[in-house]
């Protein structure tokens, strides 16, 4: 367990970390676990229930609805950190206990595969979020074992972990891919640092290093499922896996994914002193923050694919700068300013904060935005076909709702960003 040395008592972002606190948390797991009014049900704690054999039912959701709980968890684990909540602690240690019991023997922990597909595990790592969510699983994992000192989640993170790790890699025998949505990547270094287990950390470089190298990873496993899908050759940038990550120079495809890589190799950059990455990663940061970023640190100006277009591209009312977005651009800018103590990176970690993250929630803590235009005309977003991605108004949840617990964990963790 690690005492927390910084607490925020200040004007402007204390009462956000104490919304998160009394009010998002509980609205949030309410919302997970069917019991809130004002959102549609979103089975996501019911699909953890019956891959645990508590009930029966059927898997509902997306294919990365586990997420949603975990990234819960991880912001409860940040809360707990700061202030005792034995309240709060007793709901996670349930919901930790739930995920172990849905986890299967051999460490695989997934309930959409467990419940609806279990034959095509690992097949489709292009489309399916399988690797994305255990990355967010082996997050919340570490945050709490770093809160409370238990170790039932990071145990299970280390099965899941150990598992990965017998399934990819360049040995004979595995599988050379890797994930369509990043996310595993920047949490095998977190859980390699806190555990002291090099394995995990050459599992992280793995991911990253092999990412766009030839023969591309995504045609083959198309061509084992027998899918002829010609698409494929022309979507590889909407995943970074268009080349090599140490070769790109400028954003591409998916501005949530790309965060999430772009952090990744910073993180590793750092762990291992490789320079050629961290040079890689100067160049995406003067693509993404000079010549593809809003003036509100949004990022992402397109609705089709949720990602980057062309430099200077950065239209105020169609744009799409995803909540997620804004918040993966602040992990960024973290782990860039720990690699290189520049105020550029500072400087537009608090722009995306202050804008681009927080427009993302309401001050009661119940309503969110997924986009965030920078120009909103409501007559027009009803009548435009190319604006049916805006909404006018927050809403009280989302089918994909990735990003109102993405603001929970951000903010209630918002101490580690102070020095």
């Amino acid at each position: 367990m690690q005492t927390p040395t910084v607490t925020l008592h200040d004007g402007f972002f204390g009462p956000w970390v104490h919304r998160v606190r009394h009010t998002v948390l509980p609205y949030q797991y309410a919302v997970l676990n069917d019991e809130a009014p004002s959102a549609e049900p979103s089975h996501a704690l019911t699909n953890f229930r019956i891959a645990a054999g508590d009930t029966q039912g059927t898997h509902q959701g997306m294919v990365f609805q586990d997420s949603d709980v975990y990234k819960w968890l991880e912001a409860a684990a940040y809360v707990i950190r700061q202030t005792k909540d034995p309240e709060l602690e007793a709901r996670a240690d349930s919901v930790i206990d739930l995920i172990t019991r849905a986890q299967e023997p051999d460490g695989y922990l997934n309930t959409y595969f467990s419940l609806a597909a279990p034959d095509e595990k690992w097949t489709n790592l292009r489309r399916d979020h399988e690797l994305y969510c255990a990355g967010h699983f082996i997050e919340a994992a570490v945050a709490y074992h770093q809160a409370t000192g238990k170790r039932q989640a990071l145990d299970t993170a280390c099965r899941l972990a150990d598992h990965i790790d017998t399934v990819f890699g360049r040995e004979p025998g595995k599988k050379r891919g890797y994930p369509g949505h990043e996310e595993i990547e920047l949490a095998l270094i977190r859980l390699a640092r806190v555990t002291q287990e090099s394995r995990y950390l050459r599992l992280a470089r793995y991911f990253i290093d092999e990412r766009g190298q030839s023969p591309h990873y995504f045609h083959t496993e198309a061509a084992s499922r027998g899918d002829t899908e010609t698409s494929i050759h022309s979507r590889h940038a909407y995943s970074q896996a268009h080349m090599p990550v140490r070769d790109q120079k400028h954003a591409e495809g998916h501005s949530v994914r790309a965060m999430y890589l772009y952090a990744a190799m910073a993180d590793l950059a750092v762990e291992t002193r490789d320079q050629e990455l961290l040079e890689a990663c100067r160049a995406l940061w003067e693509s993404t923050t000079n010549r593809r970023m809003y003036i509100t640190g949004g990022i992402g100006s397109q609705a089709h694919d949720e990602g980057f277009t062309a430099d200077y591209d950065l239209p105020n009312d169609t744009a799409y700068t995803e909540t997620c977005a804004a918040i993966g651009l602040v992990f960024w800018a973290h782990r860039m300013l720990e690699a290189e103590r520049d105020s550029r990176y500072g400087n537009v970690l608090e722009r995306a904060l202050y804008n681009g993250v927080l427009a993302g929630m309401s001050q009661d803590g119940q309503r969110f935005f997924y986009v965030n235009p920078l120009e909103v005309w409501p007559d027009a977003c009803r009548a435009r076909h190319d604006l049916r991605h805006v909404m006018v108004e927050r809403q009280g949840w989302f089918r994909c709702a990735c990003c109102p617990p993405n603001i929970a964990r951000l903010l209630a963790s918002l101490q580690n960003y102070i020095y």
